[in-house]
C-alpha cells in the first residue's frame, strides 16, 4: 500500500528503509524518525540496530572478500538472493531523503559525534509504505569532506556494471545524471541540505534501539531470510 505524500510520519517513530527490487526485498533496516515534512524524511541509524541484507554483502563486510561483493550484483540480476541479519555498528547515521530525489544525504558521526564525512547515495525515488520507505540503491556514490571543501566519487565500476546487466535503466540513468550535477551545485553553494545545521545534530542517548516489526517484510513484497550471526 502506498500512502498519500502528505502522511507523515510522528517524531521519533520507527521508520523500516527497504531497498526493494522487480518487487522483492534487498535490505530492510529499523530508523528513529528525526523529523517529517510530508516529502522530506531525516532518519537516525546507530551501532547496534540490527537489520537485513543479502548474504553476500554480509560476507564481504567480515571478511573484505570483493568476490563476495561482485557476487551480490550478480544474484541481483539473476532475482536470485538471500537475505541475513547484520547488526550496525562504528557509526551514527543520520540520512535525509526527499521523495522526489535520486538521491539522498546522509551524514556519518562517530560515536562522539564528530562528523565523519557527508556520503550522497544514489537512489530511486522514494515512495511512502505503512512502515517507511520503499527505495533501491543505485551503485554509485559521493563522500565529501565535512567541511564541503572536496569530494571524490566512489563505485563508478559498479554502477557501470550495473547499467550493463539492466540493473540500472535509461529513465534511471538519466535520473542519476541530472542528480549529480544538482548535488555538486547544492554542495558547491552551500545550499539545500548543505546549508542547514545537520552537522551539529545529536543523537538523543535515551532512545531505545530501534527493530524490526514482524511485518516489515509482508508489505507487497517477497523475501528468503536466512539465519546468520
Amino acid at each position: 500500500m502506498t500512502l498519500p505524500p502528505a502522511t507523515r510520519f510522528p517524531d521519533g517513530a520507527i521508520a523500516i528503509r527497504r531497498d526493494t527490487y522487480d518487487d522483492r526485498v534487498w535490505t530492510a533496516s529499523p530508523h528513529r524518525v528525526i523529523h517529517d515534512t510530508g516529502h522530506e524524511l531525516a532518519l537516525a541509524y546507530w551501532p547496534g540496530i540490527r537489520s537485513l541484507a543479502p548474504t553476500t554483502w554480509i560476507d564481504w563486510l567480515r571478511t573484505g572478500d570483493t568476490a563476495s561483493r561482485d557476487a551480490s550484483t550478480t544474484n541481483l540480476a539473476a532475482r536470485r538472493w538471500e537475505l541475513g541479519h547484520w547488526t550496525w555498528r562504528d557509526t551514527i547515521w543520520l540520512s535525509i531523503v526527499d521523495e522526489h530525489a535520486f538521491f539522498s544525504v546522509n551524514l556519518f558521526f562517530t560515536q562522539d559525534h564528530r562528523l565523519d564525512r557527508w556520503y550522497i547515495n544514489f537512489q530511486r525515488p522514494y515512495r511512502r509504505t505503512l512502515n517507511g520507505i520503499d527505495t533501491f540503491d543505485l551503485f554509485v556514490d559521493l563522500v565529501v569532506k565535512p567541511d564541503l571543501s572536496r569530494w571524490s566519487w566512489k563505485d563508478e565500476d559498479e554502477y557501470d556494471h550495473g547499467r550493463r546487466m539492466g540493473i540500472v535503466t535509461d529513465a534511471e540513468h538519466h535520473g542519476v545524471q541530472e542528480a549529480r550535477a544538482e548535488v555538486v551545485a547544492m554542495i558547491e553553494s552551500r545550499s539545500g541540505v548543505f546549508g542547514d545545521d545537520w552537522p551539529h545534530w545529536r543523537a538523543d542517548p535515551s532512545w531505545p534501539v530501534p527493530v524490526l516489526p514482524a511485518d516489515a517484510m509482508t508489505e507487497g513484497v517477497a523475501s528468503t531470510i536466512v539465519t546468520t550471526n
